[in-house]
């Protein structure tokens, strides 16, 4: 195979001799007719498309990531995953043009000091390698990637590079905006090559990139020289790209006038909303919000996936007693269910998911928000607006007039707002809403510093449920740990439960981007207000008598629900202390 093109029979034929592949797969793929497009893919990449199965490992595809580490093997070359959050996109465009790139099947992953990391699909072609090294007069480190990587990364890159590049020289593109929701087709990216429409692509780019990378947030920084992008992927920022300081107004400002903002206020902060599509992957709404700082407007887009709907109980971590505990609290006619905890902790989740269930039709299920996060058909969302006097008060106020079963109300802030809740569950209707506290009981707390007098607290509010998210182990890489008495005590202190038998930490892999998590799920505290706990709801509660006798009549606390979870093999003892402190006095 040496000093030659990879070719589709000389492939099939060496997979075949490594035990990778049957001979009567091998002849089927030969003797079979390719499309145009098919003839073109690297031979590689077309037999991973076919989802051949592997005989080598049963159950397991032939798939680019299995080709590619047989590649590096027959070749001797390092194997590489290209991850796009670790590359610098605009040096390593700078070593050879996409013309070179694209003809020689060759993509420059990182630049050092005195060398190029160049990754390659065809390891026994190596003529251009003295080319590379004349014009970056480095020495080339030659490495195999995915066919399939090399070919996406290829495009995105010089197609980002040369956006930001053009986009230098010319002004913010402008539109006119006339729906409450601006549908955004994400097509497929500009050609490097092309000249015009710079901004829209890297616009374009950015949010492709998000929902690839399952980013839930991204900020847009601006910096004296430079415009810093950031995602947040499970809970933690990373890094994305820098681009300069007149690029990053640009695109703050194409993303303003998709969203129905103000392009010219850049004193005030301002609130929008879009809705994209990613082909036939379905919508995705993104709530904007902006800030003027020192150096310019800093824009964070939040992104709400429509599929999180469809996410079951299960998939959310809320299992067990707890998702009995919570049914019970959604199956009554009417009350009060808050569900607390700080921003991002996945309340709003947790109440969309719930209300997708309970939206039956036979029931009139109406939510007043600030603002609407996910626009759902289901059930009916009012938008808060101070400026016609529509606030949380206002909007349940005109609910309760429309004939509701289930009212949401995005948030109790006031006494006002926490009046018309109790008013409507004392007028039979089921509320849902939220609270910005530290655990289930201090919300008793924060009801009676509003206002609420304790006798309407216990005649009215259901139960209160704490919630957190906490990064899962990645199922690819985690591996046995051991964890100590001492540390296992103070997790699930008071209560004294031996440790298990097996929990797993992290160790990074390709599938995690070497964190050694992927993804998150809930620990949730759930406090049901019954008869043995209301002797303790009065005018001067006591929020840390009120918690040891919600524990003593079986309430879990956050802790006890992350040590369960790690228990299940599915979170670390880190991760459980990092978003689940010790309260004060706990025993």
């Amino acid at each position: 195979m040496a000093d030659r093109i990879l070719e589709l029979r000389t492939c099939l034929d060496e997979l075949v001799k490594d035990g990778l592949l049957g001979r009567g797969d091998a002849n089927l793929l030969a003797g079979s007719p390719r499309s145009r497009d098919q003839a073109l893919m690297h031979p590689l990449a077309f037999i991973a498309s076919q989802s051949l199965d592997n005989p080598s490992t049963p159950g397991r595809k032939l798939s680019d990531d299995v080709l590619a580490e047989w590649l590096s093997k027959k070749s001797g070359l390092p194997l590489v995953t290209i991850d796009p959050l670790k590359i610098d996109v605009a040096n390593v465009t700078e070593v050879m043009s996409y013309a070179f790139a694209k003809r020689h099947n060759i993509l420059c992953v990182e630049v050092k000091p005195e060398d190029v990391v160049i990754a390659t699909t065809q390891p026994f072609v190596t003529d251009w390698v003295p080319q590379v090294e004349h014009v970056s007069r480095k020495r080339v480190e030659r490495v195999v990637a995915s066919p399939t990587d090399v070919a996406r990364y290829l495009v995105e890159f010089y197609s980002l590079s040369s956006s930001i590049s053009g986009a230098s020289g010319m002004a913010g593109p402008s539109s006119s905006v006339t729906n409450f929701e601006q549908l955004l087709e994400l097509g497929n990216l500009k050609d490097p090559e092309a000249n015009d429409q710079h901004i829209v692509n890297i616009v374009d780019w950015l949010l492709q990139y998000a929902f690839a990378q399952r980013a839930s947030d991204i900020h847009i920084e601006p910096r004296r020289e430079i415009g810093k992008i950031r995602f947040r992927i499970d809970g933690i920022l990373h890094q994305v790209y820098e681009m300069p300081a007149a690029i990053t107004t640009a695109v703050v400002s194409r993303l303003k006038v998709l969203s129905r903002m103000n392009v010219a206020e850049k004193r005030k902060p301002q609130d929008g909303r879009i809705k994209t599509r990613r082909g036939d992957e379905g919508e995705v709404e993104l709530r904007l919000s902006t800030l003027p700082t020192a150096f310019g407007e800093k824009l964070v887009m939040r992104i709400f996936d429509p599929e999180v709907l469809l996410r079951s109980f299960q998939d959310l971590g809320l299992t067990g007693d707890d998702y009995s505990l919570w049914s019970g609290m959604m199956s009554k006619p009417h009350g009060i269910v808050l569900v607390t905890g700080p921003t991002g902790s996945g309340k709003t989740t947790t109440l969309y998911s719930t209300l997708k269930q309970l939206a039956t039709p036979e029931v009139n299920v109406s939510t007043i928000e600030d603002p609407i996060e996910m626009v759902e058909e289901t059930f009916n969302q009012t938008q808060v607006n101070p400026q016609i006097e529509l606030d949380f008060a206002a909007g349940v106020r005109t609910l309760l007039r429309q004939d509701p079963d289930i009212i949401m109300v995005g948030e109790i802030r006031d006494l006002e707002t926490a009046q018309m809740a109790v008013q409507a569950a004392l007028t039979g209707h089921l509320v849902l809403s939220t609270l910005h506290t530290n655990d289930a009981p201090s919300a008793v707390s924060r009801l009676l510093d509003l206002g609420i007098p304790s006798f309407l607290i216990k005649n009215t509010v259901l139960g209160i449920m704490a919630q957190r998210l906490v990064r899962t182990l990645c199922p690819d890489c985690k591996e046995p740990a051991q964890i100590s008495e001492s540390d296992w005590q103070e997790l699930v202190r008071p209560w004294k439960a031996p440790p298990p038998r097996q929990i797993y930490q992290p160790v990074g892999c390709l599938s995690c981007r070497n964190t050694g998590y992927r993804g998150r799920q809930g620990i949730y505290e759930i406090l049901p207000i019954n008869e043995s706990l209301e002797k303790h709801i009065h005018a001067q509660c006591d929020v840390t008598q009120l918690r040891h006798a919600a524990m003593r009549a079986g309430m879990r606390t956050l802790r006890l629900s992350g040590a369960q979870k790690i228990a299940a093999g599915l979170t670390t003892l880190e991760e459980v202390m990092r978003v689940a402190p010790r309260m004060e006095n706990d025993g």
